[in-house]
């Protein structure tokens, strides 16, 4: 798909979140289903950290064979949530993915590369600075697989997510830190992925029972 269309698929998705459509229909999903966090809910643990999965140039340079044309309308986003954390003095991390051969697992059979330490493309891009950041190399779709980000959110309560691909490392993440006590707030128009189906289904699932769904104006209003 090409660039302009898919951007419009993005800005068509942030529009329709923000004019309540999407938060409705996630609404009317968890009333059906008599169960579900209200996304309405507003922060309730004070401590609370921001994570920016994977926003690599793997993903973000038009010449990767992994590019996503969505990602780069969330960097000017999550930009201004770094910040925001920052100031406030709340941990923010970065995650950047690599993979051995040793430690892909299933992931060696699923892709028809593994993104390695060494591959040029494995920078974070320099449109979103990592000072004053911690940053983690994860080896696995979950941020808290084989690493040490549980001991790095000692304190925190809350997470807020970002980054890429909604769908995967986003969802995955967000799935596992619930499951670790974690409260989760997971934002619509700070994560990217390569089609909108894919996007809004995991907003969907997400919304069912791990995780609030809020936009990142939001997200910072919660500081």
């Amino acid at each position: 798909m090409h660039k302009e269309d898919y951007s419009g698929m993005t800005q068509s998705l942030i529009s329709d979140y923000q004019r309540g459509r999407t938060r409705r229909r996630l609404k009317d999903a968890q009333q059906w289903s008599g169960c579900g966090a209200s996304v309405d809910m507003q922060l309730t643990k004070p401590e609370v950290a921001l994570l920016i999965l994977d926003m690599q140039n793997y993903f973000l340079k038009s010449d990767s064979h992994a590019f996503i044309p969505a990602a780069e309308a969330i960097i000017p986003r999550i930009a201004r949530l770094r910040k925001s954390f920052l100031e406030a003095g709340h941990p923010v991390i970065f995650t950047r993915h690599a993979n051995t051969v040793d430690n892909a697992g299933m992931m060696a059979s699923w892709w028809r590369e593994l993104m390695s330490d060494d591959n040029p493309l494995n920078r974070i891009t320099d449109d979103l600075s990592t000072e004053g950041c911690h940053v983690l190399t994860k080896p696995q779709y979950d941020a808290f697989y084989g690493t040490a980000l549980t001991d790095m959110l000692k304190g925190v309560q809350s997470l807020v997510i970002t980054g890429v691909m909604t769908h995967i490392c986003a969802e995955t993440t967000a799935r596992s830190g619930f499951v670790r006590g974690f409260e989760i707030f997971f934002t619509a128009d700070g994560t990217a992925t390569y089609n909108l189906d894919l996007h809004r289904g995991s907003l969907a699932g997400l919304s069912h029972g791990f995780a609030h769904i809020v936009t990142c104006q939001e997200a910072e209003v919660l500081l």
